[in-house]
């Protein structure tokens, strides 16, 4: 008998652990909206290294569902790629995607490589060799 009252009581607290309101996840009896209008920000970076020609940088403006913004980086063939994008509520992240300049590639860097690569031989492997032991001496 004690050990049905047990039971039943083990059974409870399980049913009672594994509904959400122990975890902070049931119905709190407020429905308020998570709609995030209180979000607002800009912010704007850029990078410009004469040295090495790495030019770069992103710029972001957000007023509640309401985002836009803008990237540019420049590519290893010369040409710049701009990508202007906007997220407005549920619509999805949209985006446009330009590129400026031509692009240009050095063909007597891709002549040079190709041929010192092809003078250079593969390594050759061998299969391992068996080596057997006798017992009596040192290995």
């Amino acid at each position: 008998m004690n050990a049905k009252i047990l039971i039943m009581l083990g059974l409870a607290a399980l049913a009672a652990a594994d509904s959400g309101e122990f975890r902070g996840y049931g119905d709190s009896g407020s429905h308020e909206s998570f709609e995030s209008s209180e979000a607002k920000y800009e912010f704007n970076w850029a990078v410009s290294d004469e040295s090495s020609e790495n030019h770069y940088g992103h710029q972001e403006a957000r007023d509640g569902d309401n985002t836009q913004g803008s990237y540019y980086a420049l590519l290893p063939d010369g040409r710049r790629q701009t990508v202007t994008y906007y997220v407005d509520g549920d619509d999805g992240y949209i985006a446009d995607v330009k590129y400026s300049g031509e692009a240009s590639f050095d063909s007597g860097s891709y002549e040079s490589s190709s041929s010192s690569e092809s003078s250079f031989e593969a390594p050759r492997y061998a299969p391992p060799q068996r080596r057997y032991y006798d017992s009596n001496e040192s290995k």
